[in-house]
């Protein structure tokens, strides 16, 4: 039977594993074919390959949220099992170094990194092609990596500008009908990646970013017209632009552009669902080189625990 010793030096155990070692039983009883023994600063494991993989990674992640946040919840330790309780290994085995490259280290210390096996194809599918879609219910990330893949483009200087947009008309709300100037009318549908990208650059750097055109967030309706160069362009909600915006969107990359496309095609808010520019293009752009799918799914959710069940229970709904 396969063995393994990790070490925990760094992580005084009893915030590790909690109060009676209650978080080390969620471990076990989340795994029940793998044996874990703890002893001091090492953690003892014997089980299947695979299974060893899955819970080194729990450790991993655990250690990573402890490092951060200086505590646990029970909370933290259910969303992260949640991660790996799936039959089809959500969690990718651990690369030669123990752990997924990391994408971006954000100001506060955090480390971006691909949490589920279809984030990680997300990653790589960015690397390899100019134009990916990434698709699938709220809560897999799908918005936070490529933001985080942007910044690392810009901070490494692959790119220029960052370029983030969203289609402004949602929940069959119109801007004309809305108080305020403009930029009061758009502000709440632009909040989200401004939210993602002031976890992800300084707060000073990100506003002379902004005032010097680095980083642009606009709606997709002020995209037509423009050609962009040497640019990361993110296209989010991408489920509620019109076939006629999608290929607007896509005909605006110039030289050295990519771009990746996020999108629940489950959750469009335009009045004719067929109608939808993101559902279409899968049909439309199918195996065209250097354009690739990426499809997420409930498995990688990666917020509060209940939200895998939520999307679950809709689904089955629905059908």
């Amino acid at each position: 039977m396969p063995e393994k010793q990790l070490s925990i030096e760094s992580a005084d155990p009893l915030l590790l594993f909690g109060f009676n070692d209650v978080y080390l039983r969620k471990i076990e009883d989340a795994f029940p074919d793998a044996h874990i023994a703890a002893r001091g600063t090492e953690v003892h494991l014997e089980g299947e390959e695979t299974t060893l993989h899955k819970v080194e990674r729990v450790f991993d992640e655990m250690l990573t949220l402890l490092d951060r946040n200086d505590h646990l919840t029970e909370e933290d330790v259910d969303t992260i099992l949640a991660l790996f309780d799936s039959e089809d290994a959500s969690a990718a085995p651990p690369t030669e170094t123990g752990r997924r490259d990391a994408i971006l280290t954000t100001p506060d210390g955090e480390v971006i990194k691909p949490r589920s096996q279809n984030q990680e194809h997300l990653v790589q599918a960015a690397a390899a092609n100019d134009v990916v879609f990434a698709i699938g219910p709220a809560g897999t990330g799908k918005t936070y990596v490529a933001v985080a893949m942007a910044v690392a483009a810009l901070n490494n200087h692959e790119v220029n500008k960052i370029v983030l947009s969203r289609p402004a008309v949602e929940a069959g709300e119109e801007l004309g009908f809305l108080p305020g100037d403009f930029y009061e009318k758009v502000a709440p549908y632009l909040r989200p990646l401004y939210d993602a990208l002031g976890e992800m650059m300084p707060r000073d750097e990100l506003a002379e970013s902004l005032e010097q055109d680095r980083v642009e967030v606009v709606p997709l309706a002020y995209m037509r017209g423009r050609t962009l160069k040497s640019s990361f362009v993110i296209l989010d909600e991408a489920q509620n632009a019109t076939t006629g915006q999608m290929k607007m969107f896509l005909t605006r990359l110039g030289p050295r552009s990519r771009a990746i496309i996020t999108g629940d095609i489950t959750q469009t808010d335009l009045q004719d669902r067929s109608a939808s520019g993101l559902i279409q293009v899968q049909h439309i752009l199918e195996g065209i080189d250097g354009i690739e799918f990426i499809y997420l799914e409930r498995e990688d959710v990666a917020r509060h625990r209940l939200v895998q069940d939520i999307i679950a229970a809709y689904e089955e709904h629905d059908e």
